[in-house]
């Protein structure tokens, strides 16, 4: 019954959002062949210290929310959702080439800005796109399909790193290369694949009016507000991924097998994603979140023990399901918190926050990791997820949309 009843759920969720979701996943090789090799391509062929690359992953990834608020506004401003989208993934695609002629640490950061320039314009629509499409009963079931398939590329993405560093003996450059292929693929499939939703309001904003207008964001309400300073504190509490793979590159485990640890948080992170994101419909979403943040707790935790290796894969196994329990529950909140002609809007101005968070905590979690030890940098995440905590079991008292 159980399993008939899930089968039923797949089949309610619109074809447009599977469309998404497998774009997500052509991307997302693309993106993980690349990322589960490039803290080791910096620092062992450029020769970056762990204060550079959490600045440089920081900087990317703060990139991002800052032009998905632009993007969500504008798509909201325009009714048209997948063609900002499109832009987003085909600036993506482009940005791989940058990375296999990288010859300084200059330009592999212009190249992750690039990336995560084409990330900004497209995540906001496209997060919008999918509150369009489906019905409010199975959004979180949506987001946590959309989120599942993403998944799925991106530890198919670190095993194809794996193959190739071992078929050809750690050639950094050659799976960068390969790695343009999946990303020209995600562009034609959401080009050809997707139809732009009928939107009942006006094709445009109201006359003499911008895109970005700060009566959007009163209008956005305080329950909205309140999911951006959890999602805020969520990223303060959970830096950059690359220093899972400098955890993994210490534990003595040859570096054509450290993206293994990018794969290993993938396939539990695409398990839990989509069951998760069921219980969102169903349950309290703060103790969902409250749960995930125990659990990065428990991947800290055993992240700072030791560098063996079976630590590391413990800990970014945590890590992964941690991931699967909060990310789709993030986005579910955001869509019941937004008012329908303002989710671009809501989703870029989150990713604003929570990107901007990101910067400050990865730079952070480099010094530490310079100026300490590797296992101070991951007590410290487990003191801000406490903290985390603290903060949602006070917004329980609140009510927020969405949640019970």
């Amino acid at each position: 019954m159980e399993s008939q009843q899930r089968l039923s759920i797949l089949r309610q969720i619109p074809r447009s959002v599977w469309v998404l979701g497998c774009v997500s996943l052509l991307m997302d090789v693309s993106s993980e062949i690349i990322h589960s090799l490039l803290p080791m391509f910096m620092f062992a062929s450029l020769g970056a210290s762990a204060t550079t690359i959490g600045l440089v992953e920081g900087l990317a990834e703060a990139t991002a929310p800052i032009v998905k608020v632009f993007s969500g506004a504008l798509s909201d401003y325009l009714r048209n959702r997948k063609w900002l989208a499109v832009t987003g993934y085909a600036l993506g695609a482009l940005s791989k080439p940058l990375f296999a002629i990288a010859p300084t640490i200059g330009v592999v950061v212009s190249a992750r800005v690039l990336d995560r320039v084409g990330k900004g314009i497209r995540g906001a629509p496209r997060d919008a796109l999918v509150a369009d499409v489906t019905p409010p009963h199975l959004r979180g079931a949506a987001y946590g399909l959309r989120q599942s398939l993403d998944t799925v590329g991106a530890f198919v993405g670190p095993l194809v790193a794996v193959g190739v560093m071992l078929a050809f003996s750690d050639k950094y450059r050659l799976a960068f290369w390969l790695a343009v292929i999946p990303g020209l693929f995600a562009v034609a499939l959401l080009a050809t694949g997707i139809k732009e939703p009928t939107h009942t309001q006006k094709t445009k904003g109201s006359r003499g009016a911008g895109p970005v207008r700060w009566r959007k964001l009163v209008e956005l309400g305080s329950g909205y507000w309140w999911v951006v300073a959890i999602g805020a504190v969520f990223s303060l509490a959970r830096f950059s991924e690359a220093f899972l793979i400098l955890r993994a590159m210490g534990s003595g485990v040859p570096p054509a097998l450290v993206p293994l640890v990018m794969v290993a948080m993938n396939v539990v992170y695409a398990f839990c994603a989509y069951p998760f994101g069921k219980l969102a419909d169903r349950f309290s979403q703060t103790r969902l979140l409250i749960g995930g943040l125990g659990v990065l707790i428990a991947a800290d935790l055993v992240l700072a023990q030791g560098a063996h290796w079976g630590f590391v894969l413990a800990g970014v196994a945590l890590w992964g399901m941690h991931m699967g329990m909060t990310q789709g529950l993030l986005s579910t909140m955001v869509a019941h918190a937004a008012p329908s002609g303002s989710r671009g809007t809501a989703f870029g101005f989150f990713n604003l926050f929570s990107g901007g968070v990101t910067l400050l905590s990865s730079a952070l979690a480099g010094v530490i990791w310079d100026r300490v030890n590797p296992a101070a940098t991951f007590y410290v995440g487990a003191v801000f997820c406490v903290a985390a905590i603290l903060l949602l079991s006070f917004v329980r008292l609140r009510r927020l949309p969405g949640t019970s």
